[in-house]
């Protein structure tokens, strides 16, 4: 049931139930010259992830649930006017994105080539909270800007959309009032350990290198369940953890609904994360937390978060194969899995 709404917006339209909860827009990808080639995240990866889908068969053309851009209102329900403004200043997305060359073009070509793509993929984590609720899954293809929260980005996130999918459930959906985030990406998910620090709602559970950005003690004062990982970390001990305290969390705290921070920079050779887990052990981390969800029967939302190789892509689209393959993930009857591009319809 919908909660009164503190204003109008496009991204809880109803969606009919032939669709499948997994979110995703070609707009996602950010190409722009080659620059996007400065920073060593793959910024195609969202895309590549759907045409393995359409390979394996899993999905098909025409069959997606399309994400819709935030606006500045959406935004505004976390992100203060004055960090919204400074995103108008190419400098700052620069460094927000740790692209340099950013601070030499015109704030609109960073806008539309840039952070349209961010601001769409925050739309979609955002919609993929309803789904979730309404469905008992849902996966945004892109989204997981865990660095950024209501008044600062950085990493390459410069919108809060983990933040923001929670807030609009707790302010729009009736039965929605506490949260748990697993985040299993590789960086302490500073951004929304910030935006949740006195909220007693949201309980954090933060899985990550120890020794690598952001190293933020002050947001770690928000984790409730923090395991702290060595270089090298490998998938024994990685699943063993993973396990023992995902278990530990939802049996401490049952939440209304998990969101999942699913990075693949925990990759063996990531430049970034500094752990050694396989292709293999990634597909059973999400195993592990889709299961203990769907155990309890409490809807779960993914986010693909970081993950700078250029094989992650195979990997989550492997993982979405196989979530659906263990029965974790919905399907139709034929095994295909159908994601619908239909007419979004306004909710009564």
């Amino acid at each position: 049931m919908m909660c009164n709404r503190s204003h109008g917006t496009q991204l809880y339209l109803e969606v009919p139930s032939s669709c499948l909860p997994i979110v995703y827009s070609p707009v996602y990808n950010i190409t722009f010259m080659g620059l996007e080639k400065l920073h060593p995240f793959d910024s195609g990866k969202w895309g590549k992830v759907i045409h393995f889908l359409k390979e394996e068969k899993l999905i098909s053309d025409g069959s997606i649930v399309e994400a819709r851009e935030a606006t500045e209102e959406d935004l505004l329900v976390v992100h203060t006017k004055r960090y919204l403004n400074r995103l108008k200043w190419s400098l700052v997305v620069a460094t927000i994105t740790e692209i340099p060359p950013l601070l030499c073009l015109p704030n609109f070509l960073v806008q539309r080539r840039v952070l349209r793509p961010l601001r769409t993929q925050t739309g979609g984590t955002i919609m993929a909270g309803k789904l979730a609720v309404d469905r008992g899954w849902a996966i945004n293809v892109g989204g997981g800007f865990h660095h950024c929260s209501s008044d600062k980005g950085g990493g390459f996130c410069a919108y809060a959309d983990i933040t923001l999918a929670i807030k609009f459930l707790f302010e729009r959906v009736e039965g929605i009032s506490r949260a748990t985030i697993i985040d299993l990406d590789a960086h302490q998910g500073n951004g929304h350990e910030r935006d949740f620090l006195d909220d007693r709602r949201v309980f954090i559970m933060d899985v990550y290198n120890r020794y690598i950005y952001p190293g933020d003690g002050y947001a770690k004062r928000a984790i409730k369940r923090k395991v702290e990982l060595d270089w090298g970390t490998e998938d024994d001990e990685y699943l063993q953890k993973v396990e023992l305290h995902s278990e530990g969390a939802l049996n401490e705290v049952r939440p209304d609904i998990i969101v999942y921070n699913a990075g693949t920079d925990i990759l063996d050779g990531d430049p970034l994360g500094g752990l050694a887990i396989s292709p293999q052990g990634i597909i059973k981390r999400d195993e592990i937390v889709f299961r203990a969800a769907r155990r309890r029967g409490i809807p779960i939302l993914m986010v693909t978060s970081g993950g700078y190789q250029k094989k992650t892509a195979r990997i989550i689209a492997d993982s979405i194969i196989n979530l659906r393959r263990q029965g974790l993930i919905g399907g139709n009857e034929d095994g295909e899995v159908k994601i619908y591009r239909c007419a979004l319809e306004q909710s009564t």
